[in-house]
């Protein structure tokens, strides 16, 4: 068995452990304003994670790749999402605002360039991985953070473990090409999974905000590919999509997840994290299918550390 698919497996639980560091110092409080980086999947955390902070109405949150923050700017704070603590663009940024702004990084590695350069280190040790294709540690950030928010970890964990052993909606040979949609915070989500394909698997995939699909996009939509959305759908969307002759999957559609004769229905739907660790489990799939190591993609590294 591949490391991620253990990895992919024990997020429930780490999103529970992840949970006890909700009171940690350093995590933004109500009314500052804050700017999030992170540099790929964390990224896309980074997104999540801001959007849901606006929409918890706990003030101003931008999100950021790490190499384009705006230094000119003025933040409150600034949280830094490393698992390794060692990217070359989050150590350049927090050691540029070493003094000037407070800085909070959450990573797996405490003795790492990241966590000494910033104000606070939140660490998820716990969460390391030993594949290079990240799944868990990022889920688990989203889970504190979500948890700071005011949510509750308990039925989002519970759906996790249904996530786990759900049937699969999309089978290798049945689909040539993934594009992932979500809506507010679940489009970190969307992007989120379409890179797991892409770097696992070296599948096409990609990902978009649902309204704007239509706008483009849903012209490459036809037989033999899929269309994958989390969270909350445009009404109208899913129809559009099979119109094509795409297959739509939704944790919502028709009760359950619905696509290219797989079928799980008759459940309530998932919450769109949990729908992520479907995902990553299709782009498992999707590498295994092709006797590609999902551990060790091609032309990456655990951390991306530049001379």
């Amino acid at each position: 068995m591949t490391y991620v698919k253990v990895e992919i497996a024990s997020q429930p639980d780490c999103w529970r452990k992840s949970a006890e560091s909700a009171g940690a110092p350093g995590l933004p409080t109500a009314g500052e304003r804050v700017a999030v980086v992170g540099c790929g999947t964390s990224w896309f955390m980074a997104k999540a994670y801001a959007a849901l902070r606006e929409q918890a109405g706990q003030g101003e949150t931008d999100a950021f790749q790490a190499s384009e923050f705006p230094r000119g700017r003025r933040y409150d704070r600034v949280v830094a999402i490393s698992r390794s603590g060692t990217t070359t663009e989050i150590v350049e940024l927090l050691d540029t605002l070493n003094g000037r702004t407070p800085t909070t990084v959450l990573t797996a590695a405490v003795n790492q360039p990241a966590a000494a350069l910033a104000t606070e280190a939140i660490v998820l040790d716990f969460a390391d991985e030993q594949s290079v294709v990240q799944t868990r540690f990022a889920t688990s950030v989203l889970a504190l953070l979500r948890v700071h928010l005011g949510e509750d970890i308990e039925p989002i964990a519970t759906d996790a473990e249904v996530a786990v052993r759900l049937p699969l909606p999309v089978h290798p040979a049945l689909a040539e090409q993934i594009t992932f949609l979500g809506r507010g915070w679940t489009i970190g989500l969307a992007e989120e999974a379409a890179l797991k394909c892409r770097e696992a698997a070296m599948y096409w995939a990609e990902a978009y905000p649902a309204m704007d699909y239509r706008h483009g996009p849903i012209a490459i939509a036809g037989p033999r590919r899929v269309v994958w959305a989390f969270g909350d759908v445009p009404p109208g969307l899913a129809d559009q999509v099979e119109a094509t002759g795409a297959a739509f999957v939704h944790s919502r559609h028709h009760g359950g997840y619905a696509a290219l004769g797989s079928w799980c229905g008759g459940r309530a739907p998932l919450d769109p994290m949990a729908d992520l660790v479907v995902a990553q489990r299709v782009a498992v799939l999707l590498a295994t299918s092709q006797g590609l190591d999902p551990d060790r993609p091609r032309n990456l590294t655990r951390s991306v550390v530049l001379t």
